[in-house]
């Protein structure tokens, strides 16, 4: 079982929490060749789309976050991160749609500003500002979604856990945590102690240390960061059009498959 992943993917950590919650065993690999839009090689093979998690087991491969959960799930149906009732799995999926999608931009475009230096002075206080104020909004929201339970599962731990996991604990690194003593300060305090986020925590944290010397290899060109979807319209919404643009005149971004550029 091969999974390619990079440590700070939020949505490789979810895979890799419901991996380790089922007790499978896998590799995880950082592909050579991530982040530079190669479309050579087994990692572009298995995803022509050239992002992670990619999950490899034999001759499947399966990429896109929430495929690979609901393979896992299938695959590994013990234990259930998914609840039996219709209407709760359909609030576990919608918890985890926000999270790959409004809350990872979030958290992903204040990253541009704190680790590539994608912006600086005036600009740049106001992307954070933007970002805190969202990161609550968020946060604000979960919380509502997690009520007086002690897992967004319910009693038991679950697939929206797993899902907002990795989403939260960035926020805590990018001091943009919850409230200390709110419910979902608890909950995040609880989770951290729990053996398949601690690890993936573990894993987040030594990846991130190593994150100022990366930074040069992804603003000069040797790597480009990716522009999908949620993240280029949180950057124009919030303010920094302007860092698209710069982006695209120094080469060191990128656009999702296809590309005519690239064979």
């Amino acid at each position: 079982m091969l999974l390619y992943e990079h440590p700070l993917s939020s949505y490789a950590q979810k895979v890799k929490i419901a991996l380790r919650e089922k007790g499978v065993a896998f590799t995880a690999e950082l592909p050579e060749t991530f982040g530079t839009g190669r479309s050579d090689g087994p990692f572009a093979q298995a995803n022509p789309r050239t992002e992670v998690p990619v999950l490899v087991e034999g001759d499947v491969a399966i990429f896109e976050s929430t495929i690979i959960l609901e393979y896992v799930e299938e695959r590994w149906p013990e234990p259930p991160l998914l609840p039996r009732d219709p209407a709760q799995r359909a609030v576990a999926r919608m918890t985890e749609e926000v999270c790959d999608t409004q809350y990872e931009a979030v958290n992903w475009g204040f990253g541009e500003i704190l680790w590539f230096g994608r912006a600086s002075g005036g600009l740049a206080d106001h992307l954070r500002s933007q970002a805190a104020a969202q990161t609550k909004v968020l946060q604000n929201w979960l919380s509502g979604r997690l009520g007086d339970a002690p897992w967004f599962g319910g009693e038991g731990f679950g697939w929206a856990d797993a899902a907002v996991a990795p989403m939260v604990n960035r926020s805590v690194h990018y001091g943009l945590g919850p409230a200390e003593g709110s419910p979902l300060a608890r909950w995040h305090a609880r989770i951290r102690e729990r053996p398949s986020v601690a690890e993936t925590f573990r894993e987040f944290d030594a990846a991130a240390a190593r994150m100022a010397e990366a930074s040069e290899l992804y603003t000069s060109g040797g790597r480009r960061r990716e522009y999908r979807d949620h993240r280029l319209e949180w950057m124009v919404k919030s303010g920094g059009i302007e860092v698209v643009l710069e982006g695209l005149r120094a080469g060191n971004i990128r656009f999702p498959w296809p590309d005519a550029d690239r064979s």
